[in-house]
């Protein structure tokens, strides 16, 4: 018979390549719950139930003669998501497994190796605390009543659709991209040489669905990331080989880009003081006990030509300009550059 899991979500950049492994690859039976809005992300043979998962009475009498052996929860933000799913699935899954994040580690954390028992904390950025909070609840659930729950942390994880970046606007990378092959100056936090790591979806997927029906990941927490470490300098480095052009480089103090970008809309505090800023190695020994399975499959030159292939061949799709974007990256250069002539 064969294995049964729910996806509340189950179309994003992670999700997407676990459901495809488990339904292509592991033959598991595989249902996903969300708003319908992108069938074309669902491979063939995957159930689907359209609901609003906010909308509990509804979700509840569509589920109420299903079980699950596990049910994997990707766009949990806040308490009151898993406080509902608790109440959702209490009794209907022998799993569920919640998205966390690597970013709830402590930043800085004493020391630049990561392990599951790193302290979590992150007074930078509220959507760390908010996963921090919700994997307080849903353990303290495991522990007085035995709800069988699984945290993972995923660090920055990409696609094909996606070039993981440091710092971009809020039109997400391709604004960066562009100005890499217009060879104009792009902007790195810090020096560039704090280490980070990068982990292809699919190679993601080989641990997540590992653990699922795992009886030894019940109650515990797992990060999934590459074993790959590269500095911010070798992975933009590594999109400019991949499109041909050279790199020129700008770096600029996250600090300095915290104070002067939350003031037009972008997260610097959070995404970069609160995470891509500071070295982060992880040490995947627990999840490599637990799934033997797990390796590196893709290389970040590997699998930025894969992203790039396909974003250059989707424009529609994939290229979206960010003019304000562009126009504040020229306006930071020009401060920076000025106040450097002004101590001269």
């Amino acid at each position: 018979m064969k294995k049964k899991a729910l996806f509340i979500g189950g179309t994003g950049v992670i999700s997407t390549a676990v459901v495809e492994r488990l339904a292509q690859e592991l033959n598991w039976e595989v249902w996903l719950l969300n708003r319908g809005n992108r069938k074309d992300a669902m491979p063939p043979g995957v159930h689907q139930i359209i609901a609003d998962v906010n909308n509990e009475q509804d979700v509840a009498e569509k589920i109420k003669d299903l079980t699950f052996d596990t049910v994997c929860e990707f766009i949990g933000f806040t308490v009151r998501d898993v406080e509902r799913d608790y109440r959702l699935f209490q009794g209907k899954t022998g799993q569920y497994m919640y998205i966390s994040s690597a970013s709830a580690y402590h930043k800085p954390a004493a020391g630049y190796i990561i392990t599951e028992g790193t302290t979590l904390a992150n007074p930078h950025w509220q959507y760390s605390r908010d996963k921090i909070a919700c994997e307080e609840f849903l353990m303290r659930k495991y522990r007085e009543e035995g709800f069988p729950v699984t945290i993972v942390r995923p660090s920055h994880t990409y696609d094909e659709r996606h070039i993981p970046l440091g710092v971009h606007g809020n039109n997400g990378f391709w604004q960066v991209i562009k100005r890499m092959m217009e060879e104009k100056p792009v902007i790195i936090q810090g020096d560039g040489t704090s280490l980070w790591t990068l982990t292809f979806n699919r190679d993601f997927a080989i641990g997540y669905t590992g653990l699922m029906g795992n009886r030894h990941a019940i109650g515990e927490a797992f990060q999934i990331t590459s074993d790959e470490t590269l500095t911010w300098n070798q992975i933009y480095e590594t999109i400019a080989d991949a499109l041909g052009v050279k790199l020129k480089a700008y770096h600029v103090s996250s600090d300095f880009l915290s104070a002067v970008g939350d003031a037009y809309g972008y997260d610097f505090t959070g995404s970069l003081i609160g995470d891509k800023a500071v070295s982060v190695v992880f040490d995947n020994s627990k999840l490599k006990r637990a799934v033997p399975d797990m390796e590196t499959t893709v290389r970040f030159d590997q699998g930025v030509r894969i992203a790039l292939d396909y974003v250059l061949s989707h424009p529609e799709e994939c290229q979206k300009e960010d003019p304000e974007f562009d126009q504040w990256c020229d306006r930071v250069i020009e401060a920076v550059e000025a106040a450097k002539k002004s101590l001269l």
